[in-house]
């Protein structure tokens, strides 16, 4: 069992640290865990032996990690609430840390779609795009349109807009009752796919094993999602309060290396979230205590912090690059799989290129310009004020 050393009596665990570099490192992993996934679709593998055992070996990562930001998400925020926050201010510093990057590579889409791609723009799904409202379409190519990962933002804005009104109630459970929380949340994470089998009859999609409804109320519907948010938060309050975790950050990570392997004996429904929500859980909360007790490990270093702070627009450019890039290299074909591999890693470094510089020119400059109030806060809120800046810039959610 695994807690907060200076926890007593189940009370705020004392001198919290404003920083958490294990889950933003973390947070690198997860973007490159999505990127391996959808380079799926870029056809790199000539072999298509090569390219199923590929498949069959990333794309369940690939969905984790999803759900990772998802409960990362719901994690820091509780973790970095600011007393002094009120709900337009909050809303503020969320809308210029996710859209503005947003709207870059939403353009860059947009263009490369019409005149790399030769497409018609439909107007009504760019603006369902440009309003975050996609995800609520339960038409597949309407989600997807123009840069498919970026539905998750589209979840993610639900996340900001609740967040006020969730934090209120959730932090007022008490801490004895957190762990029971915590279950009825993941308990109705578990109903969501038999929920799903009560939509309206459709054929499932070729060989994958949900029909298009079923896919799109359990792994892209942003109420239905919102609940890995709410997990992340009663787990935040749970490591801030110093309650006893069932296993470490090791613990949860051997949990999840088991149930990704085991996922193939599952049915893709609960594949695609479900599995992946408790060992993720362990995983944050095992980070989180681990930075709050000063043992964090190479994943909490400078190159994995640096790589957590650009992974945002790393997620936001890699399908981009994936999609149009590759497209430059020829073989549409693939390649063979060592040069296939060398290909990857080039795309990699080009996204990683283009993250720093989205990252760098845009989404750093607007935070420290606008996200923080021009008024000169009280003395007794400063240092609330400071560590929230902290705790946001130590631990930035993806969007995802």
């Amino acid at each position: 069992m695994v807690e907060l050393s200076t926890a007593k009596s189940g009370a705020p665990a004392a001198a919290l640290p404003s920083r958490l570099p294990s889950l933003t490192g973390m947070r690198f992993i997860s973007a490159g865990m999505v990127f391996l996934t959808h380079a799926i679709g870029a056809n790199l593998f000539a072999s298509a032996a090569v390219a199923g055992a590929y498949m069959s070996i990333v794309i369940q990562g690939g969905w984790a990690a999803v759900s990772y930001f998802f409960i990362l998400s719901g994690f820091v925020l509780t973790y970095a609430q600011r007393a002094s926050d009120t709900p337009a201010t909050f809303l503020r510093r969320r809308f210029l840390k996710i859209y503005p990057n947003y709207a870059v590579t939403l353009v860059a889409a947009l263009f490369l779609v019409a005149y790399v791609g030769k497409q018609a723009i439909d107007n009504g799904t760019a603006i369902l795009h440009f309003l975050l409202l996609q995800s609520y379409v339960p038409q597949l190519s309407v989600r997807t349109a123009f840069n498919s990962p970026a539905w998750s933002l589209s979840c993610e804005a639900l996340f900001y807009l609740c967040f006020p009104l969730l934090a209120r109630y959730i932090g007022r459970i008490r801490p004895e009752r957190l762990w029971a929380w915590a279950g009825v949340v993941v308990a109705v994470i578990f109903a969501v796919p038999f929920i799903a089998k009560a939509l309206p009859a459709q054929p499932p999609i070729p060989g994958f094993g949900m029909t298009e409804l079923e896919m799109w109320f359990v792994m892209q519907f942003p109420p239905v999602r919102m609940l890995e948010f709410v997990f992340g938060m009663i787990l935040a309050r749970i490591v801030m309060t110093g309650r006893k975790l069932p296993m470490g950050l090791g613990g949860g990570i051997a949990l999840g290396i088991a149930l990704y392997w085991l996922a193939p004996l599952f049915p893709v429904s609960f594949d695609v979230v479900a599995i992946s929500v408790l060992p993720l859980g362990f995983i944050i909360a095992g980070g989180a205590v681990k930075d709050v007790s000063g043992r964090s490990n190479w994943i909490g270093g400078k190159v994995m912090v640096w790589l957590g702070e650009v992974s945002y627009a790393f997620y936001m450019w890699h399908f981009l690059i994936l999609i149009y890039v590759r497209q430059w290299f020829g073989s549409p074909q693939g390649y063979g799989t060592p040069m296939a591999f060398t290909m990857l890693a080039v795309l990699a470094g080009i996204t990683l290129v283009l993250s720093w510089l989205l990252f760098s020119l845009v989404e750093r400059p607007v935070m420290r310009r606008f996200a923080s109030s021009r008024r000169r806060p009280r003395p007794a809120a400063a240092e609330q004020e400071r560590a929230g800046e902290l705790a946001a810039a130590g631990s930035r959610e993806p969007k995802e």
